[in-house]
């Protein structure tokens, strides 16, 4: 095999390595993480794209890994260890958080990464639920406009733990997006954007599940009858109960795994921090 640069190999061979996989990515979710993040493709001797793996560094600490794919014909062959192998040769000693799916958990422990929390794939028909809308959000819900970034950015890394500036600007450029409003302040925000095949609603960031209930709804709303996926770490409780209402139950599970720090150690531990209630994606975390 050889090695090349994710950015050099055309769209419809990374689209096919996705397919062979049987993972939603359109050739344009594709383009959307090439520009927003760096990676390595493994090619066969005339030029077939056997595997992938990408990395998204937000700071100099820290980076995310997402599509690291292998050919189901090569699976057993160490092609996905040899390619995280090359990511560690390029940002070595950053803090990485990943989402595994099943099949590449083995992988990843014997790579040092450790278990954290699992992620709910959950997807569907998107109906408007028939149940009343729980009392209890405080503020106003409008349609986030380009001068709101900067607070999106600042609310993402609370959540989150880790200031993403450049991927929240690139995903708020394609994305419609809801705040929770308290006068001025930004308190709760969920953006959506085209995806795999219909939308996801992601990240979302909120207080509670009452907030990121009120904002996850209009966008449920705006795509009644289409296809809608949202990504969450949130098991039950008011917000998972209302996704599944909203015909989107758990379709799937992944396990989010890091190297280096926990994902309690990028909390400060104030009762008042925001929570992230669903991801960008599982590529981006």
């Amino acid at each position: 095999m050889q090695i090349a640069d994710v950015q050099n190999v055309d769209l419809d061979r990374l689209h096919a390595l996705s397919l062979s996989v049987g993972w939603p990515h359109r050739a344009e979710d594709w383009q959307f993480l090439r520009e927003s993040g760096q990676g390595f493709v493994a090619l066969d001797e005339i030029g077939r794209v056997l595997g992938s793996a990408m990395w998204f560094p937000h700071g100099a600490d820290f980076a995310t890994v997402g599509m690291v794919i292998t050919s189901p014909r090569l699976q057993t062959l160490g092609t996905g260890q040899w390619l995280m192998k090359r990511i560690f040769d390029r940002i070595p000693g950053r803090d990485l958080r990943l989402n595994a799916t099943r099949a590449a958990r083995r992988l990843y422990l014997s790579l040092d990464f450790q278990p954290e929390k699992t992620v709910y794939q959950c997807q569907g028909v998107a109906r408007v639920p028939t149940r009343d809308v729980p009392a209890g959000s405080r503020g106003d819900i409008r349609t986030l406009e380009t001068g709101d970034v900067a607070a999106v950015i600042a609310l993402d890394a609370a959540g989150f733990g880790v200031r993403r500036t450049a991927l929240i600007e690139k995903l708020f450029a394609h994305s419609a997006g809801y705040g929770l409003f308290d006068g001025k302040k930004l308190t709760a925000f969920a953006l959506c954007r085209p995806f795999g095949r219909g939308h996801v609603v992601g990240p979302v960031v909120a207080h509670g599940d009452t907030d990121a209930v009120a904002i996850v709804r209009p966008h449920i709303a705006n795509h009644s009858g289409s296809f809608l996926r949202v990504d969450t770490h949130i098991e039950n409780g008011e917000f998972a109960a209302f996704l599944s209402h909203a015909g989107m139950p758990v379709f799937d599970t992944v396990l989010t795994m890091s190297l280096g720090k926990r994902l309690a150690d990028f909390s400060d531990d104030r009762s008042a921090r925001p929570k992230t209630f669903a991801l960008a994606s599982q590529t981006l975390g």
